[in-house]
């Protein structure tokens, strides 16, 4: 079993796994505080639309997934915020006429030798030389970014009227958080596909929520997770001959069930005992 992993498209998958897992987990505390779960599904079925302007033009599938990601991400934010439709509603929206665009040009498209598998659901084994120096780059800026706004992508998260009354950049603050996750989204389509990317935007932070309140403990945990969502899945899609993109998903999956549980016993044993110390000390009196 472990000279699978010498062979070069094991090692190339272990490293896409990894990059994109810490950059995900990483703009997952962001996605989380923010309530941009639901944006984050619109911009990730969106993308396909991008996908497929690509295919149609003969270019990079993947750059024109980035662009399209974006200017949805962009479209969706400014009609939402705008006040022209509920949120929900404009994703709803948007994402569904998106994916029947993708449709469409793909259907239209004569010849085309793209495997659209892999971008809906992944396929990390198939991740190039290429694909590998393409996340490096956008991941790298994505995480460079975030670090440079953190204090004020931090501030709008928990009181955004304060940051504005502040002169904080707020409109310029939301819009990148989209653009980045948007980024995000389109470089991780190799690792998890299109249909199951935005579970990572959400899983780590949520599961590193359950056992701490405190921001800097929920990022370290939530990397640890994706990591160990991303390398462990990975291993497992190899030993089980699973599809890679769904068991890393469904791992991360089950550990935040296990951090559940874990903070649903946590709170009931603690209020528990604290109830049971009140009754002893009330008879004791």
């Amino acid at each position: 079993m472990a000279e699978i992993f010498s062979y070069g498209f094991m090692q190339k998958a272990l490293m896409a796994g990894a990059m994109v897992s810490v950059i995900c987990s990483l703009i997952s505390f962001f996605v989380l505080v923010n309530r941009l779960s639901f944006i984050g599904v619109g911009i990730s079925h969106a993308s396909f639309g991008g996908v497929a302007i690509g295919v149609a033009l003969g270019v990079d599938p993947t750059l024109s997934a980035i662009l399209f990601a974006v200017l949805t991400a962009w479209l969706i934010g400014l009609v939402s915020r705008k006040g022209m439709l509920h949120e929900d509603t404009t994703i709803g929206i948007f994402y569904a006429a998106a994916m029947a665009l993708g449709v469409v040009i793909i259907g239209l498209s004569k010849g085309y030798n793209v495997d659209l598998f892999g971008y809906l659901f992944g396929n990390i084994l198939a991740v190039t030389r290429q694909d590998l120096w393409l996340i490096l780059f956008l991941g790298l800026s994505v995480i460079g970014l975030l670090a440079f706004f953190f204090k004020e992508l931090l501030y709008i998260s928990f009181d955004e009227e304060s940051a504005q009354v502040s002169g904080v950049p707020v409109t310029f603050l939301y819009y990148l958080l989209l653009t980045l996750m948007a980024v995000t989204i389109v470089i991780s389509m190799k690792v998890v596909g299109i249909i199951l990317v935005s579970a990572l935007l959400v899983i780590p932070a949520a599961a590193a929520y359950e056992v701490s309140g405190d921001f800097r403990t929920v990022l370290i945990v939530s990397v640890c997770i994706g990591l160990l969502s991303a390398l462990g899945g990975l291993f497992l899609s190899v030993r089980l001959n699973t599809a890679s993109g769904a068991t890393i998903v469904l791992l991360a999956a089950a550990i935040f069930l296990v951090f559940f549980m874990f903070r649903f016993l946590r709170d009931r044993f603690f209020s528990f005992s604290s109830g049971t110390r009140c009754a002893v000390e009330k008879n004791g009196d």
